[in-house]
């Protein structure tokens, strides 16, 4: 680890000279681009510093320990106790740190909810995770935009997409993933039995423009009137608008927007985000497995997440991790369950770095 710390601390010095000169500060992607490293890499160089001290300091109070006696034993003791916990938690620190980087971290997250299996109750179900998603980034202070939602017949979603943005929004949203499954009393239940509905969500990393290249030829735009619950005409203009990619059978719909324009923009913005998911997934060699394990069939039995109203109880599925405060994680107080999953994730990348 110390001749990697070495060669990061030389780029790091580097990198420093290299965003001072002009041709640089003039060039804004090359310069934001270098400045994004520069700051990553100077967390990791602060630590190492640190953690050299840190080792002088155990170091120097082992010599004196030799020759020091009475209460002076006792104090370079505790200080030699205190140096030595404090290089393992430094060195803990640098290894997540020096832990591959997930390539999409950093970018604008983009969020689809749809209701799977359960009827209005699943669509109903889907506006709760919306709403929940949405009380998060408030609370984490995440950029959170609407970018388009079919209304089902009891103002739940048939479907709804959006945006967030923010520092971790990725890291952690990209765990959302998968079908979520309900267990409750529905609205529309006259004899008060419990009834088990689902909703998927699909989580993607919003793609730059220069990410993804489209050829408008491989593009169809159709224009319809933007529709409401149970399909009535809510608008009476085209300003609804469907992008299909010929190539890959791709379709994307929005009509939240009065501006067909508008539509037609976020339309094209979730059409990269999905194109560069698939790149993602070939290059992986997982073609589009990963996608199809994100979402499932959305069927009661497939599950990430179970969310039991009569018990108070919310299960994750994945780590086996049950908390009995539905109510509070609905609300939007989901970093219990999100900080298990990213230290899962870097135990087992821990792990994978020193061959266990």
């Amino acid at each position: 680890m110390l001749d990697r710390l070495s060669a990061l601390e030389e780029e790091h010095r580097e990198l420093e000279a290299r965003i001072a000169d002009p041709e640089i500060v003039a060039d804004n992607t090359r310069f934001v681009e270098m400045s994004k490293r520069y700051a990553a890499l100077g967390e990791i160089v602060a630590l190492a510093q640190a953690l050299r001290t840190r080792r002088d300091d155990v170091e120097v109070a082992r010599e004196l320990l030799t020759e020091a006696d009475g209460g002076e034993k006792d104090d370079l003791r505790t200080e030699i106790t205190e140096g030595e916990a404090d290089i393992v938690r430094l060195e803990d620190e640098l290894k997540i740190l020096l832990l591959p980087k997930d390539p999409n971290d950093g970018r604008n997250v983009i969020v689809e909810i749809r209701g799977a299996e359960g009827g209005e109750e699943a669509n109903l179900f889907a506006r709760d995770l919306y709403e929940m998603y949405k009380s998060w980034a408030s609370t984490r202070g995440w950029r959170f935009e609407m970018m388009g939602s079919q209304l089902s017949d009891l103002d739940g979603f048939n479907e709804v997409t959006f945006t967030v943005g923010g520092d971790e929004a990725w890291t952690r949203m990209k765990f959302e993933a998968g079908p979520h499954r309900v267990q409750r009393v529905p609205v529309t239940e006259s004899q008060g039995r419990v009834h088990t509905s689902s909703a998927t969500v699909t989580v993607l990393p919003e793609a730059d423009e220069v990410d993804i290249e489209i050829d408008q030829n491989d593009l169809r735009f159709d224009t319809y009137r933007s529709s409401g619950a149970g399909g009535q005409h809510v608008n009476t203009t085209d300003s609804a608008v469907r992008v299909t990619h010929l190539p890959t059978g791709l379709v994307v719909s929005m009509q939240d927007e009065k501006s067909q324009l508008q539509n037609r923009e976020r339309a094209l913005k979730v059409l990269r985000s999905r194109l560069l998911q698939m790149e993602e997934e070939q290059r992986q060699a997982e073609a589009s497995a990963t996608r199809r394990d994100q979402t499932g069939g959305g069927g009661r039995s497939e599950k990430i997440r179970t969310y039991n109203y009569k018990e108070n109880r919310v299960t994750d599925h994945r780590l086996g991790l049950t908390i009995h405060k539905l109510d509070r994680i609905v609300a939007g107080d989901l970093d219990e369950i999100s900080d298990a999953l990213v230290t899962d994730e870097r135990t087992r990348q821990l792990s994978e770095a020193e061959g266990g």
